[in-house]
Protein backbone atom coordinates (compact mmCIF):
# COMPACT_ATOMS: atom_id res chain seq x y z
CA UNK A 1 0.00 0.00 0.00
CA UNK A 2 2.75 2.42 0.65
CA UNK A 3 4.66 1.63 -2.54
CA UNK A 4 1.30 2.28 -4.28
CA UNK A 5 0.98 5.64 -2.40
CA UNK A 6 4.76 6.04 -3.48
CA UNK A 7 3.51 5.36 -7.19
CA UNK A 8 0.42 7.92 -6.57
CA UNK A 9 2.58 11.04 -5.68
CA UNK A 10 4.99 10.36 -8.22
CA UNK A 11 2.60 10.47 -10.64
CA UNK A 12 1.24 13.90 -9.34
CA UNK A 13 4.53 15.41 -9.86
CA UNK A 14 4.73 14.10 -13.21
CA UNK A 15 0.90 15.84 -13.55
CA UNK A 16 2.46 19.56 -11.95
CA UNK A 17 5.60 19.05 -14.02
CA UNK A 18 3.15 18.98 -17.16
CA UNK A 19 4.61 15.06 -17.88
CA UNK A 20 1.31 13.31 -17.30
CA UNK A 21 -2.17 14.11 -18.03
CA UNK A 22 -4.57 14.45 -14.86
CA UNK A 23 -6.53 10.98 -15.00
CA UNK A 24 -3.91 9.22 -17.55
CA UNK A 25 -3.39 5.83 -16.89
CA UNK A 26 0.47 4.26 -16.87
CA UNK A 27 2.43 1.37 -15.25
CA UNK A 28 5.32 1.63 -12.99
CA UNK A 29 7.44 0.99 -16.00
CA UNK A 30 6.38 3.87 -18.02
CA UNK A 31 5.82 6.08 -14.49
CA UNK A 32 9.81 5.37 -14.07
CA UNK A 33 10.76 6.55 -17.04
CA UNK A 34 9.06 9.87 -17.68
CA UNK A 35 10.71 9.95 -13.89
CA UNK A 36 14.34 9.86 -15.45
CA UNK A 37 13.91 13.64 -16.29
CA UNK A 38 13.46 14.57 -13.20
CA UNK A 39 16.34 15.19 -10.38
CA UNK A 40 15.12 14.69 -6.61
CA UNK A 41 16.64 17.18 -4.24
CA UNK A 42 16.75 16.69 -0.15
CA UNK A 43 16.40 20.64 0.91
CA UNK A 44 17.00 21.81 4.79
CA UNK A 45 13.98 24.08 5.51
CA UNK A 46 15.74 26.53 7.60
CA UNK A 47 18.97 26.87 5.74
CA UNK A 48 17.75 26.11 1.86
CA UNK A 49 20.44 23.96 1.78
CA UNK A 50 20.50 20.90 -0.92
CA UNK A 51 21.90 18.16 1.40
CA UNK A 52 24.54 16.18 -0.90
CA UNK A 53 25.11 12.17 -0.40
CA UNK A 54 21.89 11.34 0.65
CA UNK A 55 19.96 8.50 -0.90
CA UNK A 56 16.71 9.45 -1.39
CA UNK A 57 15.43 5.61 -0.44
CA UNK A 58 17.55 6.14 2.51
CA UNK A 59 15.71 9.62 3.10
CA UNK A 60 12.37 8.44 2.42
CA UNK A 61 13.25 5.50 5.01
CA UNK A 62 13.83 7.37 7.78
CA UNK A 63 12.24 9.35 10.68
CA UNK A 64 12.14 12.83 9.84
CA UNK A 65 12.83 15.27 12.56
CA UNK A 66 9.98 18.09 12.74
CA UNK A 67 10.34 21.73 13.90
CA UNK A 68 7.04 24.32 15.02
CA UNK A 69 6.32 26.11 12.15
CA UNK A 70 6.09 29.85 12.32
CA UNK A 71 2.54 31.71 12.78
CA UNK A 72 0.86 30.65 9.41
CA UNK A 73 -2.90 30.72 8.46
CA UNK A 74 -2.66 27.92 6.61
CA UNK A 75 -3.25 25.28 9.24
CA UNK A 76 0.73 23.94 9.53
CA UNK A 77 1.80 23.55 12.99
CA UNK A 78 5.22 21.43 12.23
CA UNK A 79 7.32 21.35 9.63
CA UNK A 80 10.27 18.94 8.45
CA UNK A 81 13.34 19.54 9.09
CA UNK A 82 14.30 18.55 5.57
CA UNK A 83 12.03 17.78 2.62
CA UNK A 84 12.61 16.98 -0.80
CA UNK A 85 11.83 19.36 -3.95
CA UNK A 86 12.04 17.92 -7.86
CA UNK A 87 13.94 19.73 -10.45
CA UNK A 88 12.51 19.03 -13.81
CA UNK A 89 15.86 18.72 -16.18
CA UNK A 90 15.61 19.91 -20.14
CA UNK A 91 18.56 20.78 -22.02
CA UNK A 92 21.42 19.94 -19.39
CA UNK A 93 19.53 22.30 -16.38
CA UNK A 94 16.99 22.78 -14.86
CA UNK A 95 13.18 23.74 -16.68
CA UNK A 96 10.84 23.24 -13.53
CA UNK A 97 10.46 23.35 -9.99
CA UNK A 98 8.32 21.17 -8.33
CA UNK A 99 7.83 21.87 -4.35
CA UNK A 100 5.18 19.56 -2.27
CA UNK A 101 2.50 21.68 -0.92
CA UNK A 102 -0.22 21.07 2.12
CA UNK A 103 -2.57 22.67 4.24
CA UNK A 104 -6.04 23.21 5.49
CA UNK A 105 -8.99 23.34 3.28
CA UNK A 106 -12.21 24.03 4.74
CA UNK A 107 -12.99 19.86 5.40
CA UNK A 108 -9.89 18.68 5.38
CA UNK A 109 -5.86 18.50 4.71
CA UNK A 110 -4.71 19.06 1.14
CA UNK A 111 -2.15 17.77 -0.24
CA UNK A 112 -0.69 18.37 -3.58
CA UNK A 113 2.52 20.10 -5.83
CA UNK A 114 3.15 23.51 -6.91
CA UNK A 115 5.48 23.90 -9.94
CA UNK A 116 7.20 27.07 -10.85
CA UNK A 117 9.31 27.88 -14.00
CA UNK A 118 13.47 27.45 -13.11
CA UNK A 119 14.02 31.10 -14.65
CA UNK A 120 11.00 33.06 -13.87
CA UNK A 121 9.67 31.25 -11.08
CA UNK A 122 6.52 31.61 -12.51
CA UNK A 123 3.61 29.13 -11.78
CA UNK A 124 3.79 26.05 -14.20
CA UNK A 125 1.51 24.05 -12.84
CA UNK A 126 -0.16 22.57 -9.72
CA UNK A 127 -2.16 19.58 -8.42
CA UNK A 128 -3.87 17.86 -5.62
CA UNK A 129 -3.48 14.27 -4.89
CA UNK A 130 -4.86 13.98 -1.38
CA UNK A 131 -8.12 15.51 0.39
CA UNK A 132 -11.84 15.68 1.69
CA UNK A 133 -13.40 18.46 0.48
CA UNK A 134 -17.12 18.59 -0.66
CA UNK A 135 -17.28 17.39 -4.27
CA UNK A 136 -18.34 20.08 -7.08
CA UNK A 137 -17.61 22.70 -4.71
CA UNK A 138 -14.25 22.64 -3.24
CA UNK A 139 -13.50 19.10 -4.30
CA UNK A 140 -13.06 21.51 -7.85
CA UNK A 141 -9.51 22.17 -6.74
CA UNK A 142 -8.74 18.88 -8.70
CA UNK A 143 -10.60 20.00 -11.89
CA UNK A 144 -8.06 20.40 -14.60
CA UNK A 145 -9.97 23.31 -15.76
CA UNK A 146 -9.12 25.47 -12.61
CA UNK A 147 -5.65 24.34 -12.27
CA UNK A 148 -4.93 25.33 -15.79
CA UNK A 149 -5.38 28.88 -14.64
CA UNK A 150 -2.77 28.64 -12.34
CA UNK A 151 -0.18 28.37 -15.54
CA UNK A 152 1.70 31.56 -15.99
CA UNK A 153 0.91 32.97 -12.62
CA UNK A 154 3.04 35.20 -11.02
CA UNK A 155 4.45 34.04 -7.72
CA UNK A 156 6.71 36.96 -6.53
CA UNK A 157 7.25 40.79 -6.89
CA UNK A 158 10.75 42.16 -7.81
CA UNK A 159 11.73 42.41 -4.43
CA UNK A 160 11.24 38.71 -3.77
CA UNK A 161 8.17 39.17 -2.26
CA UNK A 162 5.31 36.25 -2.14
CA UNK A 163 2.45 38.15 -4.41
CA UNK A 164 0.64 34.68 -5.64
CA UNK A 165 -2.78 34.06 -4.47
CA UNK A 166 -6.54 32.76 -5.00
CA UNK A 167 -8.94 35.94 -5.15
CA UNK A 168 -12.56 35.50 -4.28
CA UNK A 169 -14.39 35.76 -8.34
CA UNK A 170 -12.60 36.38 -11.17
CA UNK A 171 -8.38 37.30 -11.20
CA UNK A 172 -8.12 40.52 -12.03
CA UNK A 173 -3.90 40.84 -11.80
CA UNK A 174 -1.18 38.54 -13.04
CA UNK A 175 -0.28 37.52 -9.86
CA UNK A 176 -4.37 36.49 -8.86
CA UNK A 177 -5.94 32.76 -9.76
CA UNK A 178 -10.00 32.92 -9.57
CA UNK A 179 -11.48 31.66 -6.82
CA UNK A 180 -13.32 27.95 -6.41
CA UNK A 181 -17.59 29.39 -7.02
CA UNK A 182 -19.05 28.14 -4.05
CA UNK A 183 -15.83 27.50 -2.50
CA UNK A 184 -14.62 30.40 -0.48
CA UNK A 185 -13.14 28.69 2.55
CA UNK A 186 -11.39 26.03 0.25
CA UNK A 187 -10.13 29.17 -1.83
CA UNK A 188 -8.94 31.28 0.93
CA UNK A 189 -6.79 27.39 2.15
CA UNK A 190 -5.27 27.14 -1.07
CA UNK A 191 -3.84 31.19 -1.11
CA UNK A 192 -2.81 30.47 1.93
CA UNK A 193 -1.12 27.06 2.06
CA UNK A 194 0.46 28.16 -1.50
CA UNK A 195 1.71 31.64 -0.06
CA UNK A 196 2.90 29.69 3.43
CA UNK A 197 5.25 27.53 1.43
CA UNK A 198 6.82 29.93 -1.27
CA UNK A 199 7.55 32.23 1.41
CA UNK A 200 9.91 32.28 4.33
CA UNK A 201 8.39 29.67 6.91
CA UNK A 202 8.40 27.03 3.61
CA UNK A 203 10.68 27.25 0.81
CA UNK A 204 11.89 31.42 0.65
CA UNK A 205 15.27 30.40 2.01
CA UNK A 206 15.94 27.43 -0.82
CA UNK A 207 14.03 29.94 -3.54
CA UNK A 208 16.28 32.58 -2.98
CA UNK A 209 19.68 30.27 -3.34
CA UNK A 210 17.77 28.88 -6.02
CA UNK A 211 17.61 31.87 -7.74
CA UNK A 212 21.51 33.01 -7.05
CA UNK A 213 22.56 29.96 -8.97
CA UNK A 214 22.51 27.48 -6.07
CA UNK A 215 20.97 24.97 -8.28
CA UNK A 216 21.24 21.69 -7.43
Amino acid sequence: QEANRLLFKRKNVLVAAGLAQPGERMGAAELAARFGAIQPCIVEMTTGNVVRNVQLEAFYGEETAMFPAPQNTAGIAEIPERMVVFLVLEGGGPDRLILPIEGKGLWSTLYGFLALDAATLEVRGITFYEHGETPGLGGEIENPTWQALWNGRRAFDEAGNVILRVVKGKANAPNEVDGLSGATMTSRGVSNLVRFWLGDGGFGPYLRRFRAGERT
